[in-house]
């Protein structure tokens, strides 16, 4: 390569999310953010659980003199843009989901290895280096003599170390070579889970590759279908798709996942073991699960994307996708008719009137919180106000008032006592219809009892159970009165 095309692959490099992670302003402290919310831990959060947790990231830097002035939705806005989160809404989730895209977490991988060196050249990888050629050479190889030889000699060493083994016992590895391999796997494991990322976005580009193509189609609904079945066998034989396929046979493959959890038992069972560092310990003690639940991602992703492309073609959302393009390329091809016409700055006796909706994401709208806007609870207790009688008779008028039952409980009380005002008449039958009741006492007293000057507290619980009371003016009912006027 010359340095003129290395210059050029370099300078698209420097485009990219993982040199611009590593080249930021903030990197050190992105990258350590990065490392700790989505890296160390949980490699999925939920969009709150995220916020919540940057926040108080972020509340720890700014007391240790960090400037970190923007909240923690701006910044997880921004690594959005610059390509170091990817923002998920799986099937059934309340929320949107974010992860470490692969570039992200090449650099994050990166930057904790120069904190972490290993040592250059250690011998467990020049005995990897030697082993996989030594296959290599051997699987490759067509003659059938050499390949006989080979295994003769194979047999040979193999009798070797059985009857050294029956004579002198087991040589085992010296604990630091064993330390040696084992941060060399762990190493080797780490970086294979970070290609699982990677096979993702690359099906994640196929996938929109095909939907684009789908939508510039302009044939049939059977023939875009058609389209759409070898676009499933496109992203299944491509690179991504067979490595991927051949990788999760071994994977699911009942004899080797055996193996590998009977080695790791082992393994962590050696007393070698104990000067590993908890990190270290708790990544061999996860290594299946981390394994599956990364390929298993994946897996979901290429078997569902058959579904949702054959979803899309079928659904409205296909035709209006189809329609929405039809009309952008009829501008374009109207706008390069009328280029040679229209110069640039000409003005045009045409207002647009734009939009005032502000689109934003999702995760940045914020719950209604009505302790926010608590005004004074204190309520103040309303003074009785006073009916007037002319009131009363409006209210007589426009209401049906049981004066019935209201008479009947006049004269019970009379026939006990000379006398008995509207009060006494509301302590001893409460008023069934409520304000209605009060109302009904006061006419009835306008017309056969004493009205005095005087005024007087009265109260009553209505129908919803709460109680109300109202100043009235002193109506006497009178025996004698009474009776005469009623009848």
């Amino acid at each position: 390569m010359s340095a003129l095309r290395g210059t050029a692959a370099l300078r698209n490099l420097r485009e990219q999310p993982l040199w611009r992670l590593l080249a930021a302003v903030k990197a050190p402290v992105v990258l350590a953010l990065l490392q700790v919310l989505l890296l160390e831990g949980d490699k999925v959060l939920a969009s709150s659980v995220l916020r919540e947790r940057l926040t108080r990231e972020l509340e720890q830097l700014r007391a240790r003199g960090e400037d970190l002035p923007q909240t923690a939705q701006a910044y997880i806005s921004d690594w959005l843009l610059e390509g170091w989160l990817t923002r998920r809404f799986p099937a059934g989730a309340s929320e949107e989901e974010y992860e470490l895209t692969a570039d992200a977490a090449s650099a994050v991988r990166f930057t904790v290895s120069l904190l972490q060196p290993r040592s250059v050249a250690t011998e467990s990888r020049l005995a990897t280096v030697i082993h996989q050629l030594a296959r290599l050479a051997e699987e490759t190889d067509t003659d059938p003599r050499s390949r006989l030889a080979a295994l003769h000699s194979e047999r040979e060493r193999i009798e070797r170390e059985i009857q050294a083994v029956q004579m002198s016992g087991v040589r085992a590895l010296p604990d630091e070579k064993a330390l040696e391999r084992t941060r060399e796997i762990i190493a080797l494991t780490d970086e294979l889970a970070g290609d699982f990322r990677r096979v993702r976005d690359e099906f994640d580009r196929l996938n929109r590759e095909l939907r684009e193509s789908l939508v510039d189609t302009d044939g049939n609904r059977g023939e875009v279908l058609d389209r759409l079945f070898e676009g499933v066998d496109v992203i299944s034989e491509s690179d991504a798709g067979r490595t991927f396929a051949a990788f999760w046979r071994l994977l699911t493959d009942p004899e080797q996942s055996a193996t590998l959890e009977d080695a790791l038992t082992k393994v962590l069972e050696r007393p070698f073991a104990k000067n590993l560092r908890t990190a270290d310990r708790r990544f061999l003690l996860r290594l299946t699960r981390t394994l599956t639940e990364e390929g298993g991602s994946v897996h979901d992703v290429l078997q569902n994307f058959a579904r949702s492309l054959k979803t899309f073609v079928q659904s409205r959302e296909y035709q209006e996708q189809r329609r929405l393009h039809g009309l952008l390329k009829d501008a374009q091809r109207l706008a390069l008719e009328k280029k040679n016409d229209v110069r640039a700055n000409l003005p045009l006796n045409y207002a647009l009137t734009l939009t005032s909706s502000r689109i934003r994401s999702a995760s940045q709208w914020s719950l209604y919180d009505p302790s926010g806007r608590v005004t004074d609870a204190d309520m103040q207790d309303a003074q009785p106000f006073e009916i007037s009688l002319d009131d009363v008779s409006d209210l007589v008028r426009q209401s049906e008032i049981d004066f019935r039952t209201l008479k009947q409980h006049i004269s019970e009380f009379l026939n006990e006592q000379t006398q008995v005002s509207i009060r006494q008449l509301l302590e001893r039958f409460p008023a069934e219809q409520g304000l209605g009741s009060v109302v009904g006492y006061v006419a009835l007293g306008a017309k056969h009892g004493e009205v005095t000057s005087d005024t007087e507290v009265v109260g009553w619980e209505g129908n919803d159970g709460v109680f109300r009371s109202a100043r009235v003016p002193v109506i006497y009912f009178l025996k004698d009165h009474y009776v005469d006027s009623v009848d």
